[in-house]
């Protein structure tokens, strides 16, 4: 899939490299200039689908190296899950290096993440495991009016808590095709991977045009950790049209393809849907968004049937809905999602039909002090219900945590998390579904500018 969109992508950029001369010259007639800031287009939420930002403004920096190391220890009440008929608790420990790089020229943005980890138990010794997050995220100005942007992340980890942000569950975002991630087994090995890259051609002052792909991976390397649960890849593929009514009001409107595979034991499922989605955003000012996206979408879903050889074969039109508000500010963050779409199973035997909402605030409560609040609720329906709708059912997780500066390189975290699930067709979390867990970490972190 990776190779698909880099050709995918390739042959787009050869699409629009004569029209960049043709604009970007004035002496060649070009009738516009977005040399000037204010002049750019913004990519709305609904298109991007970019994580919304939860540092505040004053935070946000470039052209610098981040490295530090952060202690922490946790007790779980439910490690096992559904591999236990009672609640196993234990209390673990946590040790996670972590390095930075965040680069910008006048054409170039790139971000590079990597955080490895280990992890400890008290009691449950066999639980013992090591963790990898890494992440690439850059945007590229080929002209005034052409930017390509990509990312990536890769995640290894047993146990779902020592995934970076797990309170935000990877972030808040507006976009219309969200990974579904929701079904979670409190430790069991797992690998996700989740990639895309963009087009964006700005071809006039107010209107602009773009392209996307993506992917989505989820592995279970131990399915004995989680009967029940399976792997799951997604492809989507999509292209809008964006108009700028003014500075503050943007219109447009999306096709998106969706390719979403399901591994279960008794036979793959896969669902292919098409969408065409109408949107509007509202920019109040630079570092906040109101956005809102709607309209139909078609699917068609093939699953073996129980017992196999058979095949059932289902397909729907449905309606597709969502909305997003952000605010960035120099003593609050704030971001709020919900959406209704057809989305990949997260492990679930086919693509579901999935609600999801998403929130997280954050605020500075003294000049050393902050608190951050969030929270998802997800709940997921068989696309078809092929197999009887035993699997369907809706996750909730939410966290509170507070953070004390100590110093400019020393902090300490004191947070709670409490994850609820209702998945009773789903063996690996059906006895135990419910996990509290509360944390305390110390973290040391040092910044140095690039070229020093």
């Amino acid at each position: 899939m990776k190779v698909l969109l880099s050709i995918l992508l390739g042959s787009m950029m050869l699409g629009v490299c004569p029209v960049w001369s043709q604009v970007d010259n004035p002496a060649q007639g070009g009738a516009f200039n977005v040399t000037h800031p204010e002049d750019r287009m913004q990519t709305p939420p609904p298109v991007t689908g970019a994580t919304f930002p939860s540092v505040f403004a004053a935070e946000e920096r470039s052209n610098v190296l981040d490295y530090g190391l952060s202690f922490t220890t946790a007790y779980s009440d439910n490690l096992l899950a559904g591999l236990a008929d009672h609640s196993v608790s234990d209390i673990s420990y946590s040790v996670a290096p972590t390095v930075a790089i965040d680069a910008t020229t006048p054409r170039l943005h790139w971000v590079a993440t990597y955080a490895p980890g280990f992890t400890f138990y008290q009691k449950t010794s066999a639980m013992n495991e090591s963790d990898h997050y890494a992440a690439f995220d850059f945007q590229y100005r080929f002209s005034p009016h052409v930017t390509v942007s990509a990312r990536d992340g890769f995640t290894k980890s047993s146990n779902v808590f020592n995934q970076p942000a797990f309170g935000e569950i990877g972030g808040v975002t507006g976009g219309a095709q969200v990974p579904n991630f929701s079904v979670m087994t409190p430790v069991a090995d797992r690998l996700t991977n989740v990639g895309s890259a963009d087009l964006t051609y700005q071809f006039a002052l107010n209107g602009m045009i773009g392209a996307s792909g993506s992917f989505t991976n989820l592995h279970y390397p131990n399915p004995e950790q989680v009967p029940g649960l399976s792997d799951a890849s997604t492809q989507a593929g999509s292209a809008f049209y964006s108009a700028r009514l003014s500075k503050m009001h943007y219109l447009g409107v999306t096709y998106q393809y969706q390719r979403l595979m399901s591994y279960p034991t008794a036979g793959d499922a896969e669902t292919q849907t098409h969408a065409v989605l109408f949107y509007y955003t509202l920019y109040p000012n630079q570092h906040s968004s109101i956005s809102l996206f709607g309209g139909p979408q078609y699917s068609e879903t093939m699953q073996q049937t129980l017992p196999p050889p058979g095949m059932a074969e289902a397909k729907s039109w449905t309606p597709a809905a969502g909305a997003s508000a952000s605010w960035q500010g120099r003593q609050t963050t704030f971001a709020l999602s919900y959406s209704h779409v057809i989305s990949g199973g997260g492990g679930l035997s086919s693509a579901v039909h999935m609600d999801n909402a998403a929130t997280s605030i954050r605020r500075q409560i003294y000049r050393t002090i902050s608190g951050t609040l969030s929270g998802v609720y997800t709940q997921n329906k068989i696309v078809g219900d092929l197999l009887g709708g035993a699997e369907n059912g809706h996750s909730i997780s939410g966290t509170a945590e507070i953070e004390q500066a100590v110093g400019p390189r020393l902090s300490l975290r004191l947070g709670y998390t409490r994850l609820h699930q209702s998945y009773s067709g789903v063996s690996a979390i059906a006895l135990n579904p419910d996990t509290n867990r509360e944390f305390i970490s110390i973290a040391f972190h040092f910044s140095r500018p690039l070229g020093r």
